[in-house]
């Protein structure tokens, strides 16, 4: 298997499993992060993956569609001696209590640790329209 194929085929597995436990287990999102992890979400900032997971559990119930992914393999020695991936993301999110979907792209920097892949950053935005005329 060649490097492409394999950042496609861990960006594909770990985003699947990482949106189905947004959706679906909430309540074990901080095994998706290192300890040490970085979230800024819409503009709130979190460290560590304790931080993460008490404040990704006061977000409403939620149904995430990708429309779009793309990722990217970080250079060697980015991330210590570790493999490492930049996976972006791109959607629909849901809200219970929430008319409306809502745009968004969120953007991860996992790495191994392990035989698991683990989220060293994480950037979640909404994303607006823009008007034209």
């Amino acid at each position: 298997m060649d490097e492409n194929d394999l950042g496609y085929r861990t960006a594909s597995e770990f985003t699947k499993l990482y949106y189905e436990s947004m959706d679906r287990k909430r309540h074990l999102m901080s095994r998706y992060y290192m300890d040490n992890a970085a979230l800024v979400w819409n503009g709130n900032g979190r460290n560590g993956a304790d931080e993460i997971q008490k404040f990704l559990a006061s977000l409403p119930i939620s149904t995430h569609l990708l429309t779009s992914q793309d990722v990217q393999r970080i250079p060697d020695g980015a991330v210590g001696n570790k493999m490492a991936y930049v996976i972006q993301t791109a959607g629909n999110v849901k809200f219970q209590g929430r008319p409306n979907k809502q745009m968004f792209y969120q953007t991860f920097a996992i790495t191994n640790e392990g035989d698991k892949w683990k989220i060293v950053s994480d950037c979640f935005r909404f994303q607006e329209h823009v008007a034209t005329t």
